[in-house]
């Protein structure tokens, strides 16, 4: 009896092992990378933070296949840092990725150039690395100017149809005016209206919400009177 207890007691031992360590059991890339940054963190003059040695240790525990899981990782603001460590201790296999992770705003482009220049700065890199960082962080400052510029643009043009759309409303007060504008502009006034009222002519409405749309609708877009009962 002790002699079979002891052998099944092996067997579960060996099976529990060999389960450990199969492919299933196998850390998730996602999961096994944030354990190395924050592995890396030193102690410093703030606390717990990354420095050129949590580089160098970055640097022998990843290799450029875990840059995808870097990429994923960047939506968790509280581990930017070291993700952006993470990134520049792969030399030039993180240049290029950077660079996507930025055009695609998954980082932004201030960070991604930080994170160049941290390769650019590390002695691991060859020197050829250091100076494609170095273009690369140049590249990335135009772009991120060249955004800046874009979003400006579009946000005064939205300014601009707002102002056209609220002025338009205005004309609607006027009889006389109000016969000026097209269909097209009564209904971008209508939902202009609807939206600062919170609410969306094709979502969910209550019974009295559906009635006001329908009646505001009539009277702004149609033209009706507001005082004509629906058909």
């Amino acid at each position: 009896m002790n002699s079979r207890f002891t052998i099944i007691f092996v067997l579960g031992g060996f099976c529990l092992t060999a389960s450990a360590q199969s492919p299933a059991g196998t850390p998730q890339p996602a999961a096994r990378v944030r354990r190395i940054i924050l592995n890396s963190r030193h102690l410093g003059a703030h606390g717990m933070g990354y420095n050129f040695q949590s580089q160098r240790t970055l640097s022998e525990k990843l290799t450029p296949s875990d840059i995808p899981a870097l990429i994923d990782l960047l939506a968790d603001q509280h581990l930017l840092v070291g993700i952006q460590f993470a990134l520049s201790s792969q030399c030039d296999a993180a240049i290029l990725p950077v660079r996507e992770a930025a055009v695609q705003h998954k980082m932004s482009f201030l960070d991604a150039q930080d994170t160049v220049r941290l390769v650019e700065a590390f002695d691991v890199c060859t020197p050829e690395t250091h100076q494609r960082a170095s273009a690369m962080a140049s590249e990335i400052h135009s772009l991120d100017e060249v955004e800046q510029k874009r979003v400006e643009q579009e946000a005064k043009e939205r300014a601009a149809e707002d102002a056209r759309i609220q002025q338009n409303g205005l004309k609607m007060m006027d009889p006389a005016q109000a016969k000026t504008l097209t269909r097209q502009e009564r209904e971008e006034v209508f939902k202009r209206s609807l939206k600062a009222m919170g609410l969306k002519e094709d979502g969910p409405l209550t019974p009295a919400q559906k009635d006001l749309v329908q009646r505001m609708y009539r009277t702004m877009v149609l033209g009706e009177s507001g005082n004509r009962p629906p058909n």
